[in-house]
C-alpha cells in the first residue's frame, strides 16, 4: 500500500444548513457540493442500513492541500438521528480544526462580534515548534472545537 494523503476531513452536525452557514460565511469556506444521499454504498459505509445524509462538501480558501477537490464535509444523519455527547475537547474521540490566519487578534475581534464563542483571547504561543506566535480555541456548530493559528513568520511586531 502507498499512503497517498489526506482525501477530506468531516464533521458530523445537527444542521447542515446552519454549519454551511458558518463555514462559509464566517470562515470563508466555498461550498463545492450539496447531496442528499440514501444509496446502498453510503448505508454500506457507515454501517446503518436506513441511513439517509445531508451531505455539504467544502474547499478551504486558498492553496489546495487535499487530493479531492474539496476539504471539508459536513455530514447530517437525517435517519438514523444522533445526539451530541458530552462535548469536551478533553474526551477521547474530541477533535479540533486548526485555521492558520495571518492576524489572530484581528481574527478573534471578527468572530467574537459575530458572536462566536471562544475559550480565551489569542494567546503567545511560548513553547513548541510554533514559538512566537499565537493561538486559540473557539467552538463552531454543535460545539466542535476549533483553533485559530497565527504562526510565528505572520507575527507582526
Amino acid at each position: 500500500m502507498t499512503f497517498l494523503g489526506i482525501w477530506h476531513f468531516s464533521f458530523t452536525v445537527s444542521n447542515v444548513d446552519e454549519a454551511v452557514a458558518f463555514y462559509r460565511d464566517l470562515l470563508g469556506f466555498e461550498v463545492v457540493r450539496r447531496s442528499r444521499n440514501d444509496s446502498e454504498y453510503v448505508r454500506n459505509l457507515v454501517g446503518y442500513p436506513d441511513a439517509v445524509l445531508e451531505i455539504a462538501q467544502l474547499a478551504a480558501p486558498g492553496t489546495r492541500s487535499g487530493l479531492g477537490d474539496h476539504d471539508l464535509e459536513l455530514v447530517q444523519y437525517v435517519t438514523p438521528a444522533g445526539r451530541r455527547s458530552e462535548a469536551e475537547i478533553r474526551n477521547p474521540g474530541e477533535s479540533h480544526l486548526a485555521i492558520t490566519v495571518d492576524d489572530a487578534d484581528a481574527a478573534y475581534e471578527r468572530l467574537v462580534a459575530a458572536g462566536v464563542r471562544f475559550v480565551s483571547p489569542p494567546n503567545a504561543i511560548t513553547t513548541g515548534a510554533n514559538t512566537g506566535g499565537k493561538g486559540c480555541y473557539f467552538r463552531g456548530p454543535d460545539d466542535i472545537v476549533h483553533e485559530l493559528v497565527q504562526p510565528p513568520w505572520a507575527v507582526r511586531p
